[in-house]
């Protein structure tokens, strides 16, 4: 049993996973796409649980991407009836989570955003686990909005060209209020990053499995952790240098 393999003075602070793979679990079984995505809700209520219980402190779920508009239109519709069904306030208080979102919300049907912004004010009181919906979000979006708020700051006179540093950008990032992922899943056994945190990944660790979301069980996840714990962290430094640094 991988769960009691976890070191649990090493739980990855924050975790994103891509959860890919609802489509093809359904097509698997004769079951239509939406299908697919009503059993991957069942899947994030149970992982939500067990993050929150291990101590991850931030949980990323790539919901809907921007390019998502670009599927039939049934099944978009589909599941934006399915993300209301899926942010029941229970699942947050039950567990202590906060709720944010990412994402451009402009553009979602009008019920989906006031469910959005009524949760995220409901639950912001909660000192658990934070969970945030990554909804009509990719990073070309956010790095490109990003950038549009630093010109203007520079074209106000209010900040240098000179003096623009990676921190500046990652201060303009929709994540600015939150670590960058330690640990980013991908299910479904898909190998690619799709537009999702690419900046803040830049050091993350990266797990992908074959499983379809539907599918990912809690045994899954800890097995996630528990080979992102053997690994080891260098960001750009040696082992020895790792193995000082902890010493010290």
């Amino acid at each position: 049993m991988y769960k009691e393999q976890i070191d649990a003075q090493r739980i990855p602070r924050h975790v994103a996973i891509i959860m890919d793979g609802n489509g093809r679990w359904a097509k698997q079984r004769g079951l239509s796409r939406s299908m697919g995505h009503q059993e991957g809700v069942e899947t994030v209520r149970r992982i939500t649980t067990l993050a929150s219980r291990l101590g991850v402190e931030y949980l990323t779920l790539y919901t809907f991407s921007t390019e998502n508009w670009n599927r039939p239109a049934a099944e978009v519709s589909a599941l934006m009836s399915l993300i209301l069904t899926a942010l029941e306030e229970e699942l947050f208080m039950k567990n202590n989570v906060r709720m944010r979102v990412v994402g451009d919300v402009t553009r979602l049907p009008q019920e989906v955003t006031t469910s959005i912004l009524r949760l995220q004010e409901r639950t912001s009181h909660n000192s658990g686990m934070t969970m945030v919906i990554a909804l009509n979000y990719s990073s070309r979006w956010e790095l490109t909005e990003a950038v549009r708020r630093i010109a203007r700051r520079t074209k106000g006179g209010n900040l240098r060209a000179e003096d623009i540093s990676e921190e500046t950008i990652s201060q303009e990032l929709a994540t600015s209020f939150m670590p960058d992922p330690d640990l980013m899943i991908r299910t479904g056994g898909e190998v690619r990053m799709s537009n999702y945190l690419l900046w803040q990944c830049a050091y993350s660790e990266l797990y992908f499995c074959d499983t379809f979301w539907p599918d990912f069980s809690e045994e899954d996840f800890c097995q996630a952790v528990v080979e992102y714990q053997q690994r080891e962290r260098r960001f750009g430094k040696t082992s020895e240098q790792v193995k000082q640094d902890e010493g010290q």
